[in-house]
């Protein structure tokens, strides 16, 4: 009896969390499963826009450091600055994230900015608040903030919670079903759309299981930040005015790469706030990306002399365990192929959103029954 009470208490607060959540459930899975193509699909947005022409000699001089003089005289109140693909081909834009504050809670401040590299010319730029100069760009905010700024990323923040909650609490009410759906002895049922909408779930649920409690959890880590009560104090607060690099940005970013001659960069940071460093991340030469871009060179950008060089294998063993949490996330350590099985499993939450949905309407019809 004790233990049917416990199904019982379990299977309605498995209910109600995926009620709760179920509408979050389908914009974080949609949204999630575009993002996974994030770069392919803005280049393939703007491909036109951002194609540049290198000069005969391929050489784009000192690029980095005209385009951070740009930004920085565009915004003299600025976080900082992210330089989005180091590993730009010759024939690319370079795309910056700009870090501002507008001291509104409501609203998480970033921007995107482009450049021809070789002439300095400004190709797009906007906030992560509209559709241009990114519709990615602004998914892929309204993916972690709902655009709702920090009080959004506080709520993605608990929604990871309580979904990881629900499909722990699905494992244990149909712990039962597992190992029928594993070894394929329960089939769709395709009687009626009660039937249906029953088997979908649990096949879906269980096949996606571990995959989604990584998700959420992932998820949940990643915005851990805006739970953090100084980071609410700090977002109403104004910026400094910028601090500028004395040292070039372009000699910089070279200097970090002969500190560390096997890492393979991904991003760099460009300070505009004195406590802050120079930094070149990325991955080291032959490493699974599972373990992230863990490795980098911070540079004094006041002297322009190697501050620190930080490997992913001198990391402990709970900082590597941290460092797989954003790939795991985002899909972003295999090929094609596993970005295209993110993609389709990152519409399950989505699909169990509604079944679910449709399981408690025929419930709340008749009296309840636990099955």
């Amino acid at each position: 009896m004790k233990k049917f009470r416990l199904n019982q208490t379990l299977f309605r607060l498995h209910s109600w969390l995926g009620l709760i959540t179920g509408i979050f459930l389908i914009l974080l899975g949609l949204s999630g499963s575009v993002l996974v193509f994030k770069t392919e699909l803005d280049q393939l947005a703007n491909q036109d826009l951002l194609h540049v022409s290198p000069p005969e000699t391929g050489n784009s001089g000192d690029a980095l450091m005209r385009c951070y003089e740009t930004i920085t005289s565009r915004y003299p109140n600025l976080d900082g600055i992210a330089w989005l693909n180091p590993a730009a081909r010759p024939d690319e834009a370079y795309n910056f994230r700009i870090y501002f504050n507008d001291k509104k809670l409501l609203t998480y401040d970033l921007a995107l900015i482009s450049f021809n590299p070789y002439t300095g010319a400004i190709l797009r730029e906007g906030p992560a608040t509209d559709f241009m100069p990114s519709f990615i760009e602004w998914l892929f905010q309204f993916h972690f903030s709902f655009q709702l700024g920090i009080p959004g990323a506080a709520l993605t923040a608990i929604f990871g919670i309580t979904m990881l909650l629900s499909v722990l609490t699905g494992a244990i009410v149909y712990k039962k079903m597992i190992w029928k759906v594993l070894t394929f002895r329960i089939s769709l049922n395709r009687k009626n759309w009660r039937t249906i909408s029953s088997d979908l779930h649990r096949i879906v649920g269980v096949w996606s299981l571990v995959f989604n409690a990584v998700i959420f959890f992932t998820g949940f880590w990643m915005n851990m930040f805006a739970l953090e009560k100084k980071t609410w104090e700090k977002e109403i607060v104004a910026t400094k005015p910028n601090t500028f690099m004395a040292a070039s940005a372009d000699t910089m970013y070279r200097t970090a790469l002969n500190a560390f001659p096997d890492l393979e960069p991904t991003y760099a940071y460009l300070p505009t706030q004195p406590e802050r460093k120079f930094e070149v991340r990325g991955y080291e030469k032959g490493q699974w990306k599972l373990f992230g871009a863990g490795n980098s060179v911070r540079i004094d950008q006041q002297t322009g002399k190697v501050f620190q060089v930080t490997k992913l294998a001198d990391k402990s063993l709970g900082e590597r365990i941290e460092a797989t949490f954003h790939p795991l996330h985002v899909g972003n350590f295999g090929g094609t192929a596993v970005k295209i099985l993110y993609a389709i499993i990152g519409l399950t939450p989505g699909l169990l959103a509604v079944t679910g949905f449709m399981l408690w309407w025929r419930r709340v019809r008749k009296p309840f029954v636990f099955a």
